[in-house]
């Protein structure tokens, strides 16, 4: 029996057919569709490697049938910022060192992106690890990555905050 859905991926609308109704969205974006920035982990919702947004929220694709996202808008880490620019968050990452070994930086950027758009990132290091707390580093960047979360949220909620601390992207 063959499946078929329509959404937005990364800004366009594709049709997509696959064959078996337990296709995860990670698998799909992976080896369907060629979009390998979204990882594989513990492909069990519990590291957050794998985190993209749908409908701008942050989602486990790992845990996300794909036969459940008719109509939706997923975006990974290919489709944040257009094509020659970075987002304010990836560029807080380099920013910040807040990766060693890379793995996890994708899920870890996406999920900083979707806890900013909800407007629960502040600035308060507390406040921000208990947001991300669904993303493992094994590497322990931490400490980075909260930089990180910091900057971003100055320059992208509160833009004129940022340029006058040196923080604009």
């Amino acid at each position: 029996m063959s499946l078929s859905i329509t959404l937005t991926l990364n800004g366009v609308t594709r049709a997509i057919a696959f064959e078996d109704a337990r296709v995860t969205l990670l698998d799909l974006l992976r080896d369907r569709l060629d979009l390998p920035g979204t990882k594989k982990g513990c492909d069990r919702g519990q590291c957050g490697a794998c985190t993209v947004l749908v409908n701008g929220r942050r989602t486990t694709a790992c845990l996300t049938l794909a036969a459940t996202l008719e109509g939706a808008e997923v975006t990974t880490i290919e489709g944040l910022a257009p094509e020659g620019t970075l987002h304010p968050v990836q560029q807080a990452f380099i920013d910040n060192d807040a990766f060693q070994c890379g793995y996890c930086t994708p899920g870890q950027i996406m999920s900083a992106v979707g806890l900013i758009a909800e407007g629960r990132a502040g600035t308060d290091p507390e406040r921000i690890r208990e947001g991300m707390s669904g993303n493992i580093c094994r590497c322990a960047a931490y400490h980075g990555i909260t930089l990180a979360v910091q900057q971003a949220t100055r320059s992208m909620v509160h833009p004129d905050t940022a340029a006058k601390t040196g923080d604009a992207a």
